[in-house]
């Protein structure tokens, strides 16, 4: 079970629950890799609904790694994600809302 206090996100790919958590180091490859300018850029990307499907696979996968979990972008790419697309965006954006706030 995901611990929000750890900033971790559950979701569920090829029928195994996974937990996804940001790192610091996974943090900063994102801003590259996505090209956003800071984090606070990347956080209003997915605020303001302006990211796209790549921008949700590197989120998950930065996530998974985090997590402890062995797949990788290439295997997420090809993988079922437990509710579809819009899980994926979901678990996307409650990550990185996770990585910034503390839980109530």
């Amino acid at each position: 079970m995901a611990n929000p206090w750890r900033g971790e996100v559950s979701i569920v790919i090829d029928g195994q629950r996974h937990e996804a958590r940001l790192t610091l180091g996974a943090l900063a490859e994102l801003e590259a890799q996505m090209q956003a300018d800071s984090l606070l850029a990347l956080v209003e990307r997915f605020e303001g609904n302006r990211f796209s499907s790549r921008d949700v696979l590197a989120l998950l996968a930065a996530g998974l790694r985090g997590g402890g979990s062995g797949i990788d972008a290439k295997t997420l790419e090809h993988a079922q994600i437990e509710g579809g697309p819009m899980a994926a965006a979901r678990a996307a954006a409650e990550l990185l809302a996770r990585a910034f706030a503390v839980p109530e």
